[in-house]
C-alpha cells in the first residue's frame, strides 16, 4: 500500500463515523467507540493483504469492534438520530408527515440486533450484495433473506407506531 496508514484513515473516516453514530449514543461512548476503532485498524493494518478494497475492509473491521464491544459491555444501543430541525422543512404538511416517517423509521431501527442494524446502513448506502458478504462474512443468500425479514419486520413495528 502506497499511501501511509493516516492519509487512509482520513479519506476513509467518513465509514467509522456511521459506524460509530449507529452503536453509541453519547458523545463520550462516540468519542471511545471511534478511538478503539482507529486503534484496531492500526493494529491490524500491516496485515491488510489488499484481497478486497480498503472500504470494504474498514468497514469489517469497524463494525466487528463496535458489535463485539457492545457484546463485552452490554451497554445501551441506540442508533443515531439527526437532528431533522437542521433540514429545511416544507410549510407543507407532506413535510411533517415525512419527517414522522423518519422517526418511526429510526425507531423501529432502534429495535433491531447489532447485525441488523449493520446491514440496514449497509443497504441504505447502496452496498452491494457482494460487499455486504465481504463485510460481515454472511453469505448472498443469508444476506437477502435477512434484508427481506428486516423490511418486513420494520414495516410491522413502523404500524404499530403510527
Amino acid at each position: 500500500m502506497k499511501s501511509s496508514f493516516a492519509e487512509q484513515l482520513r479519506e476513509h473516516q467518513g465509514i467509522i463515523y456511521q459506524v460509530v453514530r449507529l452503536y453509541a449514543y453519547t458523545a463520550e461512548n462516540r468519542q471511545d467507540l471511534f478511538q478503539e476503532i482507529v486503534l484496531q485498524l492500526w493494529q491490524a493494518f500491516p496485515r491488510f493483504r489488499q484481497e478486497s478494497r480498503l472500504s470494504t475492509w474498514i468497514y469489517r473491521i469497524a463494525l466487528n469492534t463496535a458489535i463485539s464491544g457492545l457484546r463485552k459491555e452490554k451497554r445501551e444501543v441506540l442508533v443515531f438520530m439527526p437532528d431533522l430541525g437542521a433540514f429545511d422543512r416544507p410549510e407543507n404538511n407532506e413535510g411533517a408527515e415525512q419527517e414522522s416517517q423518519l422517526r418511526q423509521l429510526y425507531a423501529a431501527i432502534r429495535e433491531l440486533n447489532e447485525v441488523d442494524k449493520a446491514l440496514v446502513m449497509l443497504y441504505l448506502e447502496d452496498k452491494s450484495y457482494e460487499e455486504m458478504e465481504e463485510i460481515l462474512g454472511l453469505s448472498q443468500g443469508s444476506l437477502r433473506v435477512r434484508v427481506k425479514r428486516i423490511k418486513d419486520r420494520l414495516r410491522q413495528l413502523t404500524k404499530k407506531e403510527a
